[in-house]
């Protein structure tokens, strides 16, 4: 796996992981913790913000790394 891919994988995925522990931190007052993640919404939505996160984020701040490291 060359470089480009391990480095959008690492950030993409730790965003995608922050946003759906903030989701559900979000939501807790109004459902308890289980009950979110005992739904498939939970994993469709968790799914969704790691593929983007690995896809975009992921390639736009390899991009900006890449220009900046040309600089």
């Amino acid at each position: 796996m060359n470089e480009r891919w391990k480095y959008q994988i690492k950030t993409g995925g730790i965003w995608g992981i922050f946003m759906t522990v903030f989701n559900v931190l979000f939501d807790i007052k109004e459902t308890p913790f289980l009950e979110q993640v005992a739904t498939t919404n939970f994993y469709i939505r968790a799914a969704t913000y790691i593929i983007v996160g690995i896809f975009v984020l992921g390639y736009f701040t390899w991009k900006s790394k890449v220009k900046q490291q040309s600089r």
